[in-house]
């Protein structure tokens, strides 16, 4: 199999186990039959969807055949052997299925549930849920790797940690943002400076990303969590590309991008390096005092009168921040001429970010 091929099944794989978590979510009748399989002290091995390639892989059991419904699954845990339901956990097809698996597929889980579930999930695309009547937890599998269910008060202590931090950050790095175009409209922004505001997006947008999956896995009870989250994110992603486009070698979408993504998965300690966020954003041996001029994309379209798109056609007319800075006053019909509504505007809100005039 080719390297392609691997990496569309692990995506696959990652949007499968999403999904997963998803239908476990607080709010859903399959967690409120698990919460209640936890709270009657049962086990319970459920394989959801691909049921033709799971029903194939054991036998025994009944044939059932009638509609899902949380107290049915519920009832029917009180029996050994494997739950079989349909995709679309409308059906309830088997119970006290006999699952047999092939022994030879690697797992590193020890119960011999466990072992059964991450088995039966490489060996089909069914969600498999095994319940721990011992360990009283819940883990879904996906492609062989187990998710464990957390219980909504768990969740909260976690998401409360992480929008303090969302808060703290998003503060410092609108002050930070400020600064930085103070710095650019005088032409005296460092490396360092670019450095210190790219780990900040960074440390942001990691910390939205996992609230994202705790929203995810709070369900029904996530929808004020999701509300905060927005707050706190705004227009800060996209603010964090143009400002990457701003001080890129090459300024293309594109290539904003693929720089986006490989900051995402530089380790935290080279993201505070002004040699290391140099060299991505294509300046190779420059160093932490070296100045760079930024085009202007992100601090023109924080502009009334800059509409959507209008920046691009600034920045490809004039070639940076400093030169239209340079240009504005004494030639205004430029400005006119791509399609810039009363420019005086323009150059009045640049002076008064600049601190230039009142």
């Amino acid at each position: 199999m080719d390297v392609t091929a691997r990496e569309g099944e692990t995506v696959d794989a990652g949007e499968r186990l999403r999904a997963a978590v998803k239908q476990c979510a607080p709010g859903t009748a399959l967690r409120l039959a698990l919460d209640m399989v936890l709270a009657g002290h049962l086990g319970a091995l459920i394989c959801i969807g691909d049921t033709d390639a799971v029903l194939a892989a054991g036998d025994d059991g009944f044939r059932l055949d009638i509609s899902f419904t949380a107290n049915r699954l519920f009832e029917l845990s009180k029996m050994d052997g494997a739950i079989v339901i349909d995709k679309g956990l409308t059906r309830i097809l088997r119970a006290n299925y006999h699952l047999n698996p092939d022994p030879s597929l690697p797992t590193s889980e020890t119960g011999m549930r466990h072992r059964t579930a991450a088995r039966m999930s490489l060996l089909t695309k069914a969600t498999v849920i095994s319940v721990s009547e011992r360990r009283q937890v819940v883990t879904v599998y996906v492609d062989g790797k187990g998710h464990q269910l957390r219980s909504v008060p768990d969740i909260m202590s976690s998401v409360n940690q992480l929008l303090v931090s969302m808060q703290s950050t998003r503060g410092q790095l609108d002050r930070t943002l400020l600064r930085l175009t103070t710095l650019e409209l005088d032409n005296y922004v460092t490396l360092s400076d670019i450095a210190e505001t790219i780990y900040l997006f960074e440390v942001l947008m990691t910390a939205s990303e996992e609230l994202d999956s705790l929203i995810l896995q709070l369900g029904s009870e996530g929808k004020t969590i999701a509300m905060q989250r927005e707050e706190f994110i705004g227009s800060a992603s996209y603010d964090y590309t143009l400002l990457i486009r701003d001080y890129a070698a090459d300024s293309s979408e594109e290539n904003a991008a693929a720089i986006r993504r490989a900051l995402h998965e530089t380790v935290n300690t080279q993201l505070r390096s002004s040699k290391r966020v140099g060299a991505l954003l294509g300046y190779e041996g420059k160093g932490e005092d070296s100045i760079i001029t930024p085009l202007g994309l992100r601090t023109l379209s924080n502009v009334s009168v800059v509409r959507k798109g209008m920046a691009d056609k600034i920045v490809d007319e004039y070639g940076s921040l400093q030169h239209l800075l340079d240009d504005i006053e004494q030639n205004p019909s430029r400005l006119d001429r791509l399609g810039v509504e009363n420019p005086g505007i323009l150059a009045d809100s640049l002076y008064r970010m600049w601190g230039k005039r009142a």
